[in-house]
């Protein structure tokens, strides 16, 4: 007859290993492709982006009295949530946890910080906060690129020149339709990004006409020419768009429905 202890004992090696594959089930499948848009206006920022899988997560920040603050609007700033609390601590201590990656194995992951108040100002501020994290953050020294499990791109109000001549920096340069063409290398600017309504009448209604899916064709060509990665915001959110958007090629998908982009990569082998 088995003692007290001993049932005890397989019980609980019984429940560990539940447990283990149960969160073996749970992980999500990393998704190279998946943007979240104006991530910290979900209820769990950051993290339930990376609940669902997602490689690449928005933050838009101001400078108020010396800190990075993120919120959409100035009216919605709050004194804790700091670029460091939401994002940067959060990520520090899951790439710690999961082997240097965001992910265990898994894709690179991007912070992409939109500036919100004065690109100069703001990127002072930034720039030895970023340092900070040097353990975690693509670094560029000089030129050569030290690649670490997080990629900082700054968008929004950017401080282009003072960025691109900064001998040791943090973080590269989101730019736009009009860079198609630059000459500056894939290190400073890794992504090009801009507002879909700008340049496509086409809003996810009926049949995408053919001159803008090839007109779409043709900016993912280009960039990725240049090294670069293709992202819009302001697209239709929802199936229809991400058909086509991953059809052509195109880098990052911007959603703020995660659930949705998460189920619809994995269905249509988009990851």
């Amino acid at each position: 007859m088995k003692t007290a202890g001993t049932f005890i004992t397989a019980l609980l090696l019984v429940l560990a290993a539940a447990a283990v594959a149960f969160g073996q089930q749970s992980a999500p499948t990393p998704l190279a492709r998946a943007h979240a848009h104006n991530d910290y206006l979900h209820d769990r920022p950051l993290l339930d982006a990376l609940a669902h899988g997602f490689s690449s997560v928005e933050a838009d920040i101001f400078l108020v009295d010396g800190k990075l603050l993120v919120a959409h609007t100035r009216a919605e700033l709050k004194p804790g949530r700091t670029l460091e609390r939401l994002y940067l601590d959060p990520l520090r201590q899951r790439i710690g946890e999961n082997g240097g990656r965001v992910y265990r194995g898994g894709p690179a992951f991007s912070l992409l910080i939109d500036v919100k108040s004065d690109a100069e100002a703001t990127y002072a501020a930034l720039r030895p906060v970023l340092a900070q994290y040097a353990d975690i953050l693509t670094a560029v020294r000089h030129g050569v690129v030290e690649e670490k499990a997080v990629t900082v791109i700054v968008s929004g109000n950017r401080a282009q020149q003072t960025i691109a001549s900064d001998p040791l920096r943090f973080a590269g340069l989101d730019g736009r339709l009009t860079d198609l063409e630059s000459d500056q290398p894939a290190h400073l600017m890794p992504w090009i990004s801009d507002n879909w309504r700008n340049h496509f009448s086409w809003q996810g209604k009926g049949p995408m006409p053919q001159p803008e899916r090839d007109k779409l064709r043709v900016i993912v060509e280009q960039s990725h020419a240049k090294h670069r990665r293709v992202r819009f915001w302001a697209t239709p959110d929802g199936p229809a768009a991400w058909k086509e958007l991953l059809a052509a090629g195109v880098d990052l998908i911007n959603t703020d429905d995660l659930a949705g982009l998460e189920q619809f990569l994995l269905t249509n082998n988009g990851g």
